[in-house]
């Protein structure tokens, strides 16, 4: 039996692009960030990377991907383990620093975060890491501190962390780019990630109805790695209007835990390493010491 089904069905879509038989790079597609895209991959410029004084030098931008390492570094320090110490230098990927020569050794995917740990538990040579999951993961394992010992829960951990890794794409790059960047708006695309952030908030809601936190009763690098990204949604503050769009107020769990976790001190101060946008006095553009938070954001730069 011949089946003749179309899905999607024809009717539902207007005549619109047809893909040619081989794509071909158009420079300037892409949105808000036609100007840093391309198809390949490697460094565009030669630029070293700066290195300060404390062992872990992060590489960074306070966007949710960003700020997840912040938000467990800072924790880290707070919990007492001064050895989580860093020095935080800015990548301004509009500016293309992501493909300098020093970031892609470390990086060669050219993405934020990036991170150097110049006193590796074995005392050997620097070890270089990249992708968000994976410095969380190294930076708890390495402090014993946010990850459980116990194989059960940390796999449940691992299991939400991965989540994370994995959802957000979703959001970001999917439901995010096509309500707020793309130079046009498409139905179809804002429509079908609209319903998939949709779906992850209540399967977040899900979890938190029955968990203090992600993962179950412990504070752990799965809150820190979710929050950034499902957090900042729910508070309204991530995409314009999308919190409104997206009805976040009814994920009532997901909001009671959101309001929890930014209560947190360390993670305040996360949230402002690295960031340039939004109110300045949360703004701190490097960081190499505690004590710029009280004397260097923003706010504060040129003032007596």
């Amino acid at each position: 039996m011949t089946d003749n089904t179309k899905f999607p069905p024809e009717k539902n879509f207007p005549a619109g692009y047809q893909p040619p038989k081989v794509w071909t790079w158009e420079k300037g597609n892409g949105g808000a960030f036609a100007s840093i895209n391309r198809p390949i991959a490697g460094p565009t410029h030669e630029k070293e990377l700066p290195v300060g004084k404390h062992p872990i030098q992060l590489y960074s931008l306070g966007t949710p991907n960003g700020v997840k390492v912040t938000i467990l570094l800072e924790e880290l320090l707070a919990a007492g383990h001064s050895g989580a110490e860093y020095d935080a230098w800015i990548i301004r990927i509009n500016d293309g620093d992501q493909f300098g020569s020093g970031f892609v050794a470390i990086n060669p995917n050219s993405k934020i975060p990036a991170m150097m740990d110049h006193a590796p538990v074995d005392g050997g040579a620097p070890i270089r890491l990249f992708e968000s999951a994976s410095m969380m993961t190294y930076l708890a394992d390495k402090f014993g501190a946010f990850l459980p010992k116990d194989a059960r829960k940390r796999a449940e951990v691992m299991n939400w962390l991965f989540w994370q890794m994995g959802s957000a794409p979703f959001l970001g790059g999917g439901f995010g780019h096509f309500y707020e960047y793309a130079p046009i708006k498409i139905q179809y695309a804002i429509d079908r990630y609209a319903m998939e952030v949709k779906r992850q908030l209540d399967v977040l809601n899900r979890q938190l109805a029955n968990n203090e936190y992600i993962a179950g009763e412990e504070y752990s690098i799965a809150d820190m790695a979710i929050l950034p990204w499902y957090g900042r949604l729910a508070a309204k503050a991530a995409y314009s209007d999308a919190g409104d769009f997206l009805s976040v107020d009814e994920y009532e769990h997901v909001q009671r835990w959101r309001k929890q976790l930014f209560a947190r001190p360390a993670v305040d101060r996360g949230s402002m390493v690295n960031r340039a946008f939004g109110e300045p006095s949360k703004q701190l553009l490097e960081r190499h010491d505690a004590s710029d938070f009280e004397t260097k954001t923003q706010d504060k730069i040129g003032k007596a």
